[in-house]
């Protein structure tokens, strides 16, 4: 991992943020941010990593986080917030336009994607698991797809309105 200031204060907010949450495997939360952190390849991306689910999970808002970090960060996490009265196609769509937030949003899949972490914990709810699974994997497909061809979202949103 990048260890700057802006990586500093980041993983602070991550870790107090998401103080005393547990996730389906049954392991402390921010072990989850800090393991997509550890894989970005520069300063922002490390920072937004550290914090695309503080919004959403946490009473941290994005305002707060604005005045904290560069928009390059702000803007990210912005659309890594999931609303859930937007479509989840809508949501993966909008990512498209962000490079920073489809690098972290595709390692976050590949992360939620991982059935080992549920080794030890006991059965996960097999019909919630397999559309979790169907989900991010249609969602993996339309971030690669825009990564491989570095395409801007109105060529791929038929492609992606059709995978949902």
């Amino acid at each position: 991992m990048i260890y700057t200031a802006l990586t500093n204060r980041a993983m602070r907010i991550a870790y107090e943020a998401h103080a005393g949450q547990i996730d389906k495997c049954g392991t402390p939360y921010v072990f989850h941010p800090y393991h997509l952190a550890e894989q970005m390849p520069e300063e922002i991306t490390v920072c937004v990593a550290l914090l695309h689910d503080v919004v959403e999970d946490t009473p941290v808002t994005l305002e707060d986080l604005e005045r904290e970090f560069p928009p390059e960060v702000t803007d990210a996490l912005r659309l890594l917030t999931h609303d859930p009265s937007v479509p989840y196609h809508d949501y993966v769509n909008a990512l498209l336009a962000n490079p920073i937030a489809r690098t972290v949003k595709r390692a976050d899949l590949l992360h939620n994607l991982d059935e080992t972490r549920f080794e030890g914990y006991g059965q996960p709810d097999e019909v919630a698991l397999s559309q979790r699974r169907e989900r991010y994997r249609t969602a993996l497909a339309v971030l690669d797809e825009a990564e491989r061809f570095s395409l801007m979202p109105e060529h791929l949103s038929t492609e992606a309105e059709r995978a949902f």
